[in-house]
C-alpha cells in the first residue's frame, strides 16, 4: 500500500478492469483482481464515478470503492469576499486555474444572461462565502451556485423582516445591505447604520453615503474623496439624489443582509468615521458637525 497521498483521475468511460489495473501498477493496491470481485458482489461494476480523487495512506480496497462509487472527487476552492463588486468577482473567478473558463467575456449582460436573467443588474447578486467544487466545474456552473445562494438566503431573511421598513421588494433590502457592508467593518455597527439610513429614507432625506460615490467614481477612485466628487453626475451618487441607488454596490454578506433588514430603533440620523475603523452616531446636525469637528477635522 501507499505510504502517501497520491492523487489518481479516473477518466470518463473507464472500465473497471482498467481502474484496477492501473491500481496495481501504481502501487496503490496489492491485488487488483479482489477490487473487481468486490464491485461484482456489491453490483457497483459499472458505477465508479469519473473524476480526480485524492488516496490517502491506510485507505483499504473496499474504501477505494466506496470513494470512487460515491464519486467523493478532489475538491478545490475559492472564495468570494464580502463588499467586492462584480468586477473584482470575475476578476477572481477568470483568473482561477481550477476553473473550466467557458464564458466569452466577463461582462454582466454575458454573466446574466448566462444565468436566465439578461436585464438583471449582476452586482450584488452572488453570496460571499467560500466554494468548494470538483476539476472540471466551469466558470458558469461556479456562478450559478453563488447566485442560487444568494437568492435562498435573501428570500429566507426577506420572510423574517421587521415591520415597517421602507423596501418595496427584497432587492431595495439587497442594496441596502450592500451599503452597509461597505460602510463599517466592525461587525456591532452593521444595525445602527441601517438604523439611519432606514431613519434617513422614511424621512425623505438624502443618504449621502460615500460608498456609493465612489461605486459610481468607478477606476477614477483614488482613495480620496474631493468635494467636487460629491457632486459626480449619477444615479448612485446619493448626495444628490434621495432614495436608494439602482442596484447593490457590492456583495454584502449575511449579517449586512441581516441589518438591512432588522435595522436598530433609535433617534440617530447622521454618523461621522472616527478614524479607528467604528463611528460616532448622532441624533441632531449640530452633535454631527461637532463629530465630525472632532474626528475629521481635529479641532
Amino acid at each position: 500500500m501507499i505510504d502517501r497521498e497520491i492523487e489518481y483521475t479516473i477518466k470518463p468511460g473507464m472500465s473497471l478492469q482498467s481502474v484496477s489495473r492501473e491500481l496495481g501498477q501504481l502501487g496503490i493496491i496489492r491485488q487488483p483482481y479482489y477490487l473487481v470481485i468486490e464491485a461484482r458482489r456489491q453490483a457497483v461494476a459499472g458505477k465508479l464515478r469519473a473524476g480526480e480523487y485524492v488516496i490517502t495512506p491506510g485507505t483499504t480496497p473496499l474504501q477505494l470503492l466506496d470513494q470512487f462509487v460515491a464519486g467523493k472527487v478532489k475538491q478545490y476552492a475559492l472564495t468570494l469576499i464580502e463588499g467586492w463588486n462584480f468586477r473584482q468577482m470575475m476578476d477572481a473567478v477568470t483568473s482561477c486555474p481550477d476553473l473550466k473558463q467557458t464564458l466569452h467575456d466577463a461582462n454582466g449582460k454575458t454573466v446574466m444572461t448566462a444565468l436566465d436573467n439578461p436585464e438583471l443588474s449582476p452586482e450584488g447578486q452572488f453570496f460571499p462565502d467560500t466554494y468548494h467544487f470538483p476539476k472540471n466545474t466551469t466558470d458558469i456552473e461556479f456562478l450559478r451556485r453563488a447566485y442560487n445562494k444568494m437568492q435562498e438566503v435573501l428570500n429566507n431573511e426577506w420572510e423574517q423582516r421587521a415591520e415597517n421598513l421602507p423596501y418595496v421588494r427584497s432587492y431595495d433590502a439587497l442594496i441596502m445591505a450592500s451599503i452597509i457592508e461597505k460602510e463599517t467593518s466592525v461587525p456591532e455597527e452593521r444595525e445602527q447604520i441601517a438604523g439611519v439610513f432606514v431613519r434617513r429614507l422614511i424621512k425623505g432625506m438624502l443618504l449621502q453615503t460615500d460608498p456609493t460615490v465612489i461605486y459610481a467614481m468607478g477606476e477614477n477612485y483614488d482613495g480620496n474623496i474631493r468635494r467636487k466628487d460629491l457632486s459626480i453626475d449619477s444615479p448612485y451618487n446619493t448626495y444628490l439624489h434621495t432614495g436608494l441607488p439602482p442596484t447593490p454596490i457590492a456583495l454584502p454578506g449575511l449579517a449586512s443582509i441581516k441589518a438591512a433588514l432588522h435595522p436598530e430603533e433609535g433617534n440617530t440620523l447622521y454618523f461621522v468615521a472616527k478614524g479607528d475603523g467604528s463611528h460616532h452616531f448622532s441624533e441632531t446636525l449640530s452633535e454631527h458637525n461637532k463629530a465630525v469637528a472632532k474626528y475629521q477635522l481635529g479641532n
